[in-house]
């Protein structure tokens, strides 16, 4: 593996967990209804455990509430049943086949608690970013070690995954700093 091959690895897999963390951000509740707070949440259908988004169309009413339209009638009350007993706090009401999902308004504490969620998150991200820079690291020391590179190749490589770690760093601080405006906001 040559240095190049090590550093394009090391930014997908950082790139990767840049997404990773901003698809957990968007299951963080805020004061606004996104059909993706429902993604974690998973109906009994024909014995086994499958995501919401597998048995019924999830979609947005308003800025408060979400539509959940069961593709099959029978399924309508297992939905009804999963969604308030997740524990995202929820409380939907059944009209019809259509399963409407109110938005509770938050409490000043319930954003409080979001937002340590937020930040707790951004920190595992970053956490694994670091452990990649260490992970990129370490292979270009053991080539330095096995003689397949010169210690100006290991400084240069390191200058080089250090900028990529604190780009990556950065990112994932402004998307903590945007979800947390987003929570408390009113």
């Amino acid at each position: 593996m040559t240095i190049a091959e090590i550093h394009n690895n090391a930014k997908a897999r950082m790139e990767h967990s840049v997404a990773a963390f901003k698809t957990s951000l968007s299951k963080i509740r805020t004061g606004r209804a996104s059909p993706a707070l429902l993604d974690t949440i998973h109906v009994e259908y024909y014995g086994s455990m499958v995501p919401l988004s597998q048995v019924a169309n999830v979609a947005l009413l308003d800025a408060r509430t979400i539509s959940v339209q069961p593709w099959e009638k029978n399924m309508a009350a297992k939905v009804e049943k999963a969604i308030r007993e997740s524990d995202l706090g929820l409380n939907p009401a059944s009209i019809g086949d259509l399963i409407r999902v109110p938005m509770p308004p938050m409490s000043e504490e319930r954003r409080k608690e979001m937002t340590k969620l937020a930040r707790s998150e951004g920190e595992g991200a970053k956490v694994a970013v670091r452990n990649l820079r260490r992970d990129a690291n370490d292979a270009v020391k053991k080539m330095v070690k096995d003689k397949e590179a010169s210690e100006d190749e290991l400084k240069r490589s390191e200058a080089e995954i250090q900028k990529l770690t604190d780009k990556c760093i950065a990112e994932i601080d402004a998307l903590v700093a945007a979800k947390e405006q987003d929570i408390m906001a009113i």
